[in-house]
C-alpha cells in the first residue's frame, strides 16, 4: 500500500492556514567577525499550521475525520498553499509559457514540471510533483500544444508528449499549471479542547512537507 493518499486537505481550511518554506543554514562566526555560511539542505521544506483555518465545528469534524483516515503521521496527502500554488504570480491565470521545463533534443519526450524562483543571482528550481492535472498547459517554442498532444502524470508531475509531437532539437518547452504541496501531519496527537475552541482558541494542526 502506498504511503501517500492522492487527496487534498479540505480547501476551505487550507486556504486560511499559515506557513511557508524553511531552510537550514549553518553559520560559523570567524575570529575576524566575518561569517562562514553553509546550506545544510539543498531544498527548502515547507511547514504549515492548519489550525488557523478551522473556524466552525463542521470544519473541525472534517479535519478530525481526515486526520483519522491518514492515521496521523502515517500517510501523506495534498495541501493547497494559498501563497504558492501556481506557476504564475498570485492572482494571475497560469499561462503555457510561465515556466521553462526543458529543451528538446529530438529524442526526449518526458519533462518534469518545475518552478523557478528568482534568477538574478542564484535561481532555485523546485520540482513540482503534485500538479492539478486539468490545469496544466504546455507550449513548445512559445506555441501552446493541445491537451491531446501530451499527457500529465498527476502523481509525479511528469509531462510526456505523445507519438508524433516530440519537441524538436533546441526547442524550449514551457508549462503553466496549478499544484499542491505533498505533506503529512507533523503529530500523532490531535488535541482538541472544545471549551477553548468555542471561546475562540485555535487548535494546533501542524503539517510538514515531504518527498512523496
Amino acid at each position: 500500500m502506498s504511503d501517500f493518499h492522492e487527496i487534498c486537505f479540505p480547501l476551505d481550511v487550507s486556504l486560511n492556514g499559515r506557513g511557508g518554506p524553511e531552510r537550514r543554514t549553518e553559520i560559523v562566526t570567524l575570529g575576524s567577525n566575518r561569517e562562514s555560511r553553509n546550506a545544510r539542505w539543498a531544498h527548502s521544506r515547507r511547514r504549515y499550521e492548519a489550525g488557523y483555518g478551522v473556524k466552525t465545528l463542521a470544519q473541525l469534524a472534517q479535519v478530525i475525520e481526515f486526520f483519522e483516515e491518514r492515521r496521523g503521521r502515517l500517510y501523506g496527502f495534498r495541501w493547497r498553499d494559498r501563497a504558492d500554488f501556481a506557476s504564475c504570480a498570485p492572482g494571475s491565470t497560469p499561462a503555457p509559457t510561465d515556466q521553462t521545463i526543458g529543451t528538446g533534443d529530438g529524442v526526449r519526450v518526458a519533462f518534469q514540471l518545475v518552478k523557478t524562483y528568482g534568477g538574478a543571482f542564484s535561481a532555485y528550481v523546485r520540482t513540482i510533483a503534485k500538479p492539478v492535472a486539468p490545469s496544466v498547459r504546455v507550449a513548445v517554442n512559445g506555441v501552446e500544444k493541445a491537451a491531446s498532444q501530451f499527457n500529465v502524470e498527476p502523481t509525479t508531475g511528469v509531462v510526456t508528449f505523445v507519438s508524433g509531437h516530440m519537441p524538436p532539437p533546441g526547442a524550449s518547452v514551457t508549462a503553466g499549471y496549478q499544484f499542491d504541496t505533498p505533506v503529512r501531519f507533523d503529530t500523532d496527537f490531535l488535541e482538541i479542547d472544545m471549551q477553548a475552541f468555542e471561546a475562540g482558541a485555535i487548535p494546533k494542526i501542524p503539517l510538514i512537507e515531504i518527498v512523496p
